[in-house]
């Protein structure tokens, strides 16, 4: 029986600002070793497993560990996952072939390349000869490490992401053409210093990334070529060559892999300026929201985006609502343990006053000071419907509703992951009857509100996931890059082999 090995780290990681991310945050969200791992159904790892099930391959479980995005991850932590991770491979050798589902975004402190060593650390125990498959997320910022390691790389293919599952048996299904000698990958990533947020980043609808993501895919009709990447980078990393482009796999032939993937990454830079949204601060976004009939007006705060590393508790636009005066119903999420705790402490129906936000990363803003009525409490435990962690439970932990006039504050413990509505759904916070909702994502309200907003403005508010990178004084990051640099003279691709 063909041996596989399977196990990763899927994290993305942020350098701009957000809290780091520690043991205990990937035991309250993903971590399974060994054969616990077998019980996957969904996801990435649920997608390898179905294919090397239905091949008659044995799969060799090592580690999978994910989390919410955050801070980079801390250096002990990550030593700890790593090391469990190589340890359980060391143990199960030899294999066959190996699957790898990274993210392609981690940083651990003092370590800008976790997935690279990674690769490297498992293609050191199994030689040249053994073929090494690894999926990452399309906001991947993939490295020469990453390239010269792995025999293929294969991004998920949407955004909002729900294809990690099809991701997971399109590489298995690689590694497996690949054992049966029926293809012999050959990688190249070409890469143009395009440093921008997701908020153009959708491959549904005309979006510039999804014409793009539609042109790379293109690509894939043609004998030679075995798959296609499209790569948005995280831009709230600060490291060294960071750049968004193409990654391509043919069957054996590098000059063709460089021509295809080179050839994306020009278009790519063609469409840059597409990529970069119009903002607005939120006052301004209010004002507009106020004349438009109906709701839901979404305030799209991507520069709070926990699922981007921030923390959650930006309380920017809750001021501008509560400034405003606004008399429509209206919903904000804000990441605060301690007002959460005092809800709680409060009860149900009582009267308080807090101190409400910018307390786990303060260094974005101010506390508002807020007196409201304890409206829902709740333990913050919900179920994932779709992404990445689709049928998974995970909490915000202790939770609360606090009402200020017409303005409903979901106050929670926990940061966690904007998949849809479930967190608002949890404390019977019904988006349809909003006037406004301050959807703290750049691009999964869309997922979430599609069908019933009225209208969607994108802020201009403090954060480490700001909507544009223009203003971020990057230390490693080196321009010209854009959008520091509209232009820039005899710019090429960096091609990676």
């Amino acid at each position: 029986m063909t041996r596989i090995a399977v196990g990763g780290i899927l994290t993305e990681c942020n350098h701009l600002g957000g809290l780091p991310i520690d043991m205990e945050t990937y035991e309250s969200t993903e971590l399974v070793r060994g054969e616990e791992m077998l019980l996957a159904t969904t996801s990435v790892v649920g997608g390898m497993l179905e294919v090397l099930r239905e091949a008659g391959a044995e799969p060799l479980p090592m580690l999978f560990a994910s989390a919410c995005a955050g801070g980079p991850i801390v250096a002990d932590c990550y030593r700890e996952l790593r090391d469990d991770l190589l340890e359980r491979f060391d143990a199960i050798l030899p294999v066959d072939g190996v699957l790898l589902p990274l993210h392609g975004a981690a940083l651990a402190e003092g370590n800008d390349d976790p997935e690279g060593e990674i690769i490297r650390e498992v293609r050191q125990r199994v030689g040249p000869d053994i073929p090494i498959v690894v999926t990452v997320d399309l906001h991947a910022n993939i490295t020469a490490e990453m390239v010269a390691e792995a025999d293929a790389i294969l991004a998920w293919e949407t955004y909002p992401h729900y294809d990690q599952f099809q991701t997971g048996q399109r590489g298995t299904r690689l590694l497996l053409d690949t054992l049966a000698g029926q293809c012999r990958p050959t990688m190249a990533m070409a890469k143009v210093p395009v440093i921008t947020s997701a908020v153009h980043g959708s491959t549904n609808d005309d979006d510039p990334f999804a014409e793009l993501m539609r042109y790379a895919k293109s690509l894939e009709e043609r004998s030679e070529v075995l798959s296609t990447s499209l790569l948005l980078v995280h831009p709230y990393m600060d490291v060294e060559e960071m750049g968004s482009g193409g990654l391509v796999i043919t069957d054996g032939d590098q000059e063709l892999a460089v021509e295809l993937a080179t050839d994306i990454a020009r278009r790519y830079w063609q469409r840059r300026h597409d990529l970069e949204p119009e903002t607005v601060v939120p006052a301004e976004a209010i004002r507009q929201g106020l004349e438009i009939e109906g709701g839901p007006v979404i305030l799209v705060e991507t520069s709070d985006c926990c699922g981007g590393g921030a923390a959650g508790d930006s309380v920017a636009t809750l001021r501008a609502l509560v400034e405003a005066g606004v008399s429509g119903l209206s919903y904000v999420p804000v990441v605060d343990p301690e007002a959460a705790a005092a809800c709680h402490a409060a009860g149900q129906g009582a009267e308080v006053t807090v101190e409400l936000g910018h307390k786990r990363d303060p260094r974005w803003g101010d506390s508002i000071t807020c007196t409201g009525v304890v409206s829902t409490l709740s333990d913050g435990q919900f179920t994932y419907t779709g992404g990445q962690w689709e049928g998974h439970l995970t909490h915000m932990g202790p939770s609360a509703v606090l009402s200020i006039g017409s303005i409903r504050v979901l106050v929670t413990t926990r940061a966690t992951y904007d998949w849809s509505d479930e967190q608002f759904r949890l404390v019977g916070l019904d988006p349809a009857l909003a006037k406004f909702i301050v959807a703290k994502n750049p691009m999964n309200y869309r997922w979430a509100y599609g069908e019933i907003a009225a209208a969607t403005i994108v802020l201009d508010t403090p954060g480490p996931t700001p909507a544009t990178l223009k203003h971020v004084e990057f230390q490693k990051l080196k321009r010209p890059y854009f959008p520091a640099d509209l232009e820039i003279d005899g710019l090429e691709p960096t091609v990676l082999v």
